[in-house]
């Protein structure tokens, strides 16, 4: 129930009729403040009404009385009707239609001296949608009480002018006119007919007989009537309904519509409908009355004894109570509703508020999705919203709450009652509402408030659309963000907003402590990517000098993207090769990369790259070569890069990578890892006669058995072939490995190198071979013998020369000296030499080891 009209009295009885009992109200007419009083005893009466205000606020009428006028008849008045443009009243009484004053209420004469009159009528109407553009002129509707016509009439100041006549299939009883339509009440039906083109159209039945039609224009070509069923039912000049109907009383007696209430009055009550819901609003109780009119939207009721006016209570006020008792539709279907009566600017900015009012009531029942549609259809500042969830807004907003308010809520705890699961379910749908409304006309002036309200309830609810707001154009307020971040261990997402805020050394410095472990955030598990990403991209040179060397410790192979997925542009400063090969000069493995980068993806044609990254390459074989054990599967792929780019590039300066290998070989010789340095001569170089060079060089201050290890080994490089995973040429070292014989046979153990040559060689290849060690090992084997027989014939001689000398005594005295030494003797063990001459002994064992045939036994090779 809605109090929509208050009931107020216009003109009292006592003022109407004084002490005549007698004396009804018959009919009314109201133009402006002018109120005109038809009574049973034919007069009219005027009265001035002055709308007045009670002490207490509530509205009044002050009626004065101006006129009243006796018309000369007998019967009442029993209609009414102003024509202010002509300062005239139509009145009915007795039948006719005549003229009246409305100043001195006097009969108007007609132009001919005889009264603009018209006879014989039931029952009249005023056009007030005028089809004739004369502004002199009312177009009037009358109804024959004696024929079952239907007449149109001009009238004018001082004279009536038939128009038109229609004949009805029944007697007309009531009549209502829009333009060229009439709405006719028959006995048995209602009817529209157009007057211009006679076209008519049937409505539905009705028994005047049983009950008074009711026939009332309310709008452009639209009329309200009385059904049968206690219905007022709407019907347009087409015949159609496009309202839906009020359910009324069954002895309604009158009705108007005052916009958007329809009112019905029967004998005892007065009934409010809304003609937007068809619902009852509102009951008056109110007895003998007998009129109800609208006059120009004031709806004025009379009993037989005085005149009362129903006065709207204002719109807002209505809504307000609406609202109050969280009639939500209700009130927006009001307000909606009442649009036509209200300027429309005043009307948007009431149908703003009402809707924001109403959003916040279904917002307070958890009726998201309503309150949301009212919200963004009554442009809601979103701030009214977030001001709900304490410290959302930043410290530097200005906003202040909507007064008077727009609900009664503290906050979300107030609202929630302390409810957690609700509290949490509002700020789930205040994430929704501003995630939608942030790139919308809604948050102009207020975008920092929004967004910055936004990103803590991201941080808050740990929700996944936090890094699409801070990796989009956004407006939070830093200094507000930041600790919200850290408080709920967002770093990643506070990097961003340091990266937004052009504080990328900020940023960086937070996600390296990420990284390291010294933060926790589990944002992103690829955080080391990003960060190398993140600088690959970057315009600040200086940033990327400064933080690639962390990215390179921490794992190289991703770090060295930082260089070598760089892009040259306007905002990407380009960094020179040169100084970047610099800067990878202690992180080995990144210099590689990059240089192939370089080299192989970009095609650089520089000579220097070429040859750094083949240096490289042959660093990188050499090394796994010196592992033990090998890694086969590792050393063939390098191998293989090595060859690649050997063949393919032709920029690389060859002799230095020549004179690199020689010298690492050299190095491997002077640590005495010939093996290596062979090798690296034989198989990397084929360069053989380095290979025998450097076993010449590398045993010039050896005894002759080094020198013949060092030859044997290259031998047995020269047979073993390539290794496994390197092409080359078997037979090429097959016969290096003869010409190493033929050259230096000499040097080599014949028997041994038998034993390492392949069964299948041929004996002609290695005829100088051969040939060199027979005679050599016959040589040897002859001096041999030669030695032999000498020391055998020395040993005779001594033999023979001992028993001489043992048959003849030998003098030792302490005068006597040694032969060898000249030194006197100081003991009798001596040595006898042939002759008789004694000798210390020790002096002739020094002079056997340096006998010449000791020393020729001493140095004979092993054949002897």
């Amino acid at each position: 129930i809605v109090k929509a009209f208050e009931l107020v009295p216009a003109v009292e009885r006592d003022l109407l009729m004084g002490d005549k009992a007698r004396i009804n109200i018959e009919c009314i007419e109201c133009c402006g403040k002018h109120l005109y009083v038809g009574t049973n005893d034919c007069f009219i009466h005027h009265f001035l009404l002055a709308e007045v205000a009670s002490s207490k606020g509530k509205p009044g009428y002050l009626a004065q009385k101006l006129l009243h006028k006796y018309l000369g008849l007998k019967k009442p008045v029993a209609e009414l009707r102003a024509a202010s443009a002509l300062e005239r009243l139509i009145v009915l009484c007795e039948g006719i239609v005549f003229l009246v004053d409305m100043v001195t209420l006097e009969t108007v004469p007609s132009a001919g001296g005889g009264g603009a009159k018209i006879r014989g009528v039931a029952s009249f109407c005023v056009n007030e949608n005028p089809v004739n553009a004369d502004p002199f002129c009312v177009e009037m509707g009358v109804l024959s009480s004696k024929r079952r016509t239907v007449q149109i009439y001009m009238v004018y100041e001082d004279r009536v002018q038939l128009v038109k006549e229609l004949t009805t299939p029944e007697q007309p009883c009531a009549v209502s006119l829009d333009g060229y339509f009439l709405c006719l009440a028959l006995t048995t039906q209602y009817m529209i007919l157009n007057y211009n083109t006679g076209a008519s159209q049937d409505l539905f039945p009705y028994n005047s007989e049983e009950r008074t039609p009711i026939v009332k224009r309310i709008g452009r070509e639209e009329f309200l009537l009385a059904a049968p069923g206690g219905l007022g039912m709407f019907a347009n000049a087409e015949g159609v309904s496009q309202r839906a109907p009020v359910r009324w009383s069954e002895s309604v007696i009158g009705a108007a519509v005052c916009f958007p209430y329809v009112v019905a009055l029967d004998e005892s009550f007065i009934t409010i409908h809304s003609m937007l819901d068809q619902q009852l609003k509102q009951t008056l109780s109110f007895r003998d009355g007998h009129i109800l009119q609208n006059f120009e939207g004031k709806v004025i009721l009379a009993s037989t004894k005085a005149v009362y006016v129903l006065v709207p209570l204002p719109l807002e006020r209505q809504i307000q109570d609406l609202l109050a008792n969280h009639r939500v539709e209700e009130a927006l279907i009001l307000t909606e509703g009442a649009q036509r009566n209200i300027p429309k600017d005043k009307f948007q900015n009431l149908h703003k508020r009402i809707l924001q009012q109403a959003g916040f009531i279904q917002f307070g029942q958890l009726q998201f999705l309503e309150a949301k549609e009212h919200f963004r259809k009554g442009q809601l500042d979103v701030r009214e919203l977030i001001s709900l969830c304490p410290l959302l807004l930043p410290a530097s907003s200005s906003f202040t709450r909507c007064h008077p308010p727009l609900h009664e809520f503290a906050d979300l705890n107030h609202l929630a009652q302390g409810d957690q699961e609700k509290v949490l379910r509002c700020k789930k749908f205040l994430i929704s509402y501003l995630g939608e409304v942030r790139s919308t006309e809604v948050v102009n002036g207020c975008r920092e408030d929004v967004d910055t309200a936004l990103l803590k309830l991201y941080a808050e609810q740990d929700h996944d659309s936090l890094l699409d707001l801070l990796a989009s154009d956004n407006a939070c307020v830093l200094a507000d963000s930041v600790p919200w971040l850290e408080k709920y261990h967002k770093y990643f997402a506070l990097g961003l907003l340091y990266h937004y805020n052009g504080q990328d050394s900020a940023a960086l410095q937070l996600w390296i402590r990420v990284a390291d472990g010294e933060l926790q955030d589990p944002t992103r598990s690829d955080l080391f990517e990003y960060i190398v990403d993140f600088l690959c991209t970057s315009s600040n040179v200086d940033l990327v000098w400064k933080y690639a060397d962390w990215a390179l410790r921490k794992d190289p192979i991703v770090g060295v993207h930082i260089f070598t997925k760089r892009h040259t542009s306007k905002d990407q400063p380009e960094l020179n090769p040169d100084d970047v090969i610099t800067y990878l000069g202690k992180h080995n493995q990144a210099l590689l990369l990059y240089l192939e980068n370089l080299v192989l993806e970009k095609r650089v044609q520089k000579e220097k790259f070429h040859t750094h990254l083949a240096v490289l390459y042959l660093e990188r074989v050499l090394s796994l070569m010196s592992q033990s054990p090998k890694d086969e599967e590792q050393l063939t792929k390098a191998r293989e890069r090595l060859r690649a780019l050997l063949r393919e590039s032709d920029l690389y300066r060859v002799q230095f990578l020549l004179e690199l290998l020689l010298e690492r070989a050299t190095l491997h010789g002077k640590l005495e890892e010939h093996d290596k340095a062979l090798h690296i001569l034989v198989h990397q170089l084929r360069d053989f006669p380095s290979a025998e060079a450097f076993c010449i060089w590398a045993s010039s201050s050896r005894d002759s058995a080094y020198r013949q290890q060092l030859f044997h080994l290259l031998l047995g490089v020269y047979l073993d072939g390539s290794p496994p995973g390197q092409s080359g040429d078997s037979g090429e070292l097959e016969m290096a490995a003869v010409d190493l014989l033929n050259r230096h046979g000499e040097v080599f153990d014949a028997v041994r190198v038998l034993r390492m040559l392949p069964e299948g060689w041929s004996l002609q290849l290695l005829r100088p071979f051969l040939g060199r060690a027979i005679r050599a090992s016959m040589h040897a084997c002859r001096t041999s013998r030669i030695a032999l027989g000498l020391a055998h014939s020395e040993n005779l001689q001594l033999l023979h020369d001992r028993l001489k000398e043992c048959k003849r005594p030998v003098f030792v005295s302490e005068k006597k000296g040694c032969h060898l030494c000249h030194n006197t003797f100081s003991e009798p063990s001596v040595v006898c030499l042939p002759g008789g001459v004694p000798v210390h002994t020790h002096c002739v064992a020094q002079r056997v080891r340096d006998s010449p045939t000791k020393r020729q036994l001493t140095n004979s090779s092993k054949h002897t």
